[in-house]
């Protein structure tokens, strides 16, 4: 009788200790997920400034409308690629699509404000100079975004690959961090008014 007592609760010690493993898991995956919403808000924001940068450029840059259409079409991979990685965050195939489609809006903007620089009357502008202010902002909130995120899937990550989580991470697939794909994406969109 003693010996099926000590039974009993070793499984019962075994299957809290489960438990708890899974729902360290669930906890992690939950997490990543609601710090990975975070950057979509921000990147949504940024998203919607761009038209309305755009628009004010346009009076001004007439002669560059290359590179005005090279932003709307940026804007317009990103969104989408924001989408798909919102649908599954932490997914590979999703996040660096959203990496990549950053990237290049982060590079048509810069060319965007380079060619800005050479216009003084827009430069002058109160409302071109409000949303470069916002823009700026908004960069720095997408930073810290992304931070909180990273550190929410390495948390979760570790949790599903060291021991014991590793016993019971099979329905967990690994979360992909949100990295910039290449050094020339690491330098922030330069706003100066």
């Amino acid at each position: 009788m003693i010996g099926f007592l000590l039974l009993l609760a070793l499984g019962a010690a075994v299957l809290v200790f489960a438990i708890s493993i899974y729902n360290r898991l669930v906890t992690g995956r939950n997490g990543y997920r609601n710090a990975f919403s975070q950057i979509d808000v921000q990147l949504k924001r940024r998203h919607d400034l761009i038209p309305n940068l755009v628009e004010t450029a346009k009076a001004y840059l007439k002669h560059e409308r290359q590179t005005l259409e090279a932003v709307v079409a940026a804007r317009n991979t990103a969104v989408t690629a924001g989408r798909a990685a919102a649908a599954n965050p932490g997914d590979p195939e999703a996040m660096t699509g959203l990496s990549s489609a950053e990237g290049a809006l982060t590079g048509s903007l810069s060319r965007l404000l380079a060619v800005a620089e050479a216009y003084p009357d827009l430069k002058a502008n109160q409302t071109m100079a409000q949303l470069m202010e916002e823009l700026s902002s908004t960069e720095n909130r997408i930073s810290f975004a992304r931070q909180a995120f990273n550190d929410a899937v390495m948390t979760y990550n570790n949790s599903r690959e060291t021991f014991p989580g590793v016993l019971l991470a099979g329905g967990f697939p690994a979360a992909q961090s949100f990295a910039i794909e290449t050094p020339a994406e690491r330098e922030p969109v330069k706003v100066s008014f």
